[in-house]
Formats: structure tokens, sequence, C-alpha cells
């Protein structure tokens, strides 16, 4: 009987320990800072298009013959 106790006690350890490692992973990653980085620059990117896009035709037609 204790010989089943004690296999259950090692069992529940193992579980709580595998979940504890499950949770710590699910934070941030390594990389956070440089994918970070990257979200912000291609974020900056699309701002960018996105006025070349909505520009009136006259505008940005002068803008690239002063070019």
């Amino acid at each position: 009987m204790q010989f089943v106790v004690m296999v259950f006690v090692v069992m529940i350890t193992a579980l709580i320990v595998s979940a504890r490692r499950r949770s710590d992973d699910r934070e941030e990653p390594d990389d956070y800072a440089r994918v970070k980085a990257e979200v912000l620059r291609l974020r900056e990117r699309v701002r960018t298009l996105e006025r070349i896009v909505t520009d009136p035709d006259n505008r940005l037609s002068r803008d690239i013959g002063d070019l």
C-alpha cells in the first residue's frame, strides 16, 4: 500500500513540475525585443504606404517630379 501512495505522490509531483515549465514557456520569448522592433518598423512602413496610396494623384505626381 505504501508503494502505491509513493508512486502516486511521484506522479503528482512530476505533473506539477511539468505544468510549471509549460507556464514559464508561455511568457515572453527570448527574441521578444527583436520581434517588437520589427513590428514597429513594419507599422511605420504601412503608414507610409497608406499615405502614398491615399494621396491625390496630382500631389503624388508633383512629388515624384520634384525628386
